[in-house]
């Protein structure tokens, strides 16, 4: 799987016929928003020094800030022929649309190429299901725009598992171009995927780019036991913000799983954060971790996490301590009556 690049962090395919990528990348959302365009260019700057090759944005992340920013430090640096670049669309539709209709799509795609200044996306994710638009309308469009040159590979992110095999299907059917990858939360705190969105993966071989890998920085270690966040922090400026809220993953799981991180973080003497994106990148199917930072000195943190190697036994400590237990039914009677040997896998085969 992973492949031989001048570069110091380690290469994969991004799923079937996908572009070669660094297993870690640049994830993009606070450029313009979080993060100047001053830092936001350091990051970009030591992100390829380091060998990274993979740049994620998205057109909704700053309002297209993210996206021009990207653009205005490519354009300095001659291009971006050396990059993959990634982006989203369908949560800013042009008015009288729905997000991944065929209308949107292309208007999408095409402001993206103009704020980016490419000719053509490398990976173009629909970033999230769309119940107004028929996925035949969609893929019709992004296979449009694939056979137009403006696109060169199509992926999704925040699906469901029947969502993400209705895709599958629909695209195989209709001979439309399928998806090369999915982009999901993952991490130790939230492995919810590995029901049926990363089973579903695994049996097409899509190439799985997870966001959130230190859980919005719970596995960093930063946040205090009983003590809500306060300061400069993700949390400290919104403890309410989304899936990462702090009530909502105050939960004794949570601190037992920082527990067991920051323990084999000591031994190594690394940080938590090494710990908890070693463990994703070891997990099937996982071939490219998505990072996010305010600060460049937080980036090159979290880039040195590429050379650590956690031993079998660490492994399975940390797989054990965060398994989410399959639900009695149907995947409890399912995994007792048919063995299924992915759950196993996965570390999540124990019924609840």
């Amino acid at each position: 799987m992973t492949t031989s690049h001048e570069t110091s962090l380690p290469t994969c395919e991004l799923g079937p016929g996908g572009p070669i990528v660094s297993r870690l990348a640049l994830g993009t959302m606070t450029f313009g928003v979080e993060t100047d365009e001053s830092v936001a260019r350091r990051q970009l700057d030591e992100f390829v020094e380091a060998g990274g090759t993979f740049v994620d944005t998205a057109d909704v992340y700053g309002d297209g800030a993210s996206e021009e920013i990207i653009g205005r430090w490519a354009a300095a640096r001659g291009g971006v022929d050396d990059l993959i670049v990634a982006t989203k669309g369908r949560f800013a539709p042009p008015a009288g649309s729905h997000g991944a209709s065929r209308r949107s799509i292309h208007r999408s795609v095409d402001r993206s190429l103009r704020r980016l200044g490419l000719d053509a996306i490398d990976v173009y994710f629909v970033h999230g299901w769309d119940d107004f638009t028929p996925i035949e309308e969609t893929l019709d469009a992004l296979t449009s725009l694939v056979r137009a040159g403006k696109i060169h590979h199509i992926a999704w992110s925040n699906v469901t598992g029947w969502q993400l095999q209705r895709i599958i299907t629909t695209a195989t059917l209709g001979d439309f171009v399928p998806p090369v990858a999915v982009q999901p939360q993952y991490n130790l705190i939230d492995r919810g995927i590995e029901l049926e969105v990363l089973p579903c993966c695994l049996e097409a071989g899509l190439g799985i780019a997870p966001w959130s890998p230190l859980g919005g920085g719970w596995l960093t270690g930063k946040y205090d036991r009983g003590q809500r966040p306060t300061g400069n922090t993700r949390l400290g400026d919104d403890p309410e913000r989304g899936v990462e809220a702090y009530d909502v993953r105050n939960t004794e799981r949570t601190w037992r799983i920082l527990d067991e991180v920051m323990s084999i973080a000591d031994e190594h003497s690394r940080s938590p954060g090494h710990v908890a994106i070693a463990w994703l990148l070891s997990r099937p199917g996982v071939a490219s971790v998505l990072l996010g930072a305010r600060t460049a000195e937080q980036l090159n943190d979290n880039l040195a996490a590429a050379d650590l190697v956690l031993s079998d036994a660490e492994l399975g400590r940390l797989t054990s301590v965060s398994a989410t237990h399959l639900p009695p039914y149907p995947y409890g009677m399912i995994e007792d009556f048919c063995d299924v040997d992915v759950w196993k896998r996965l570390g999540t085969a124990s019924s609840a």
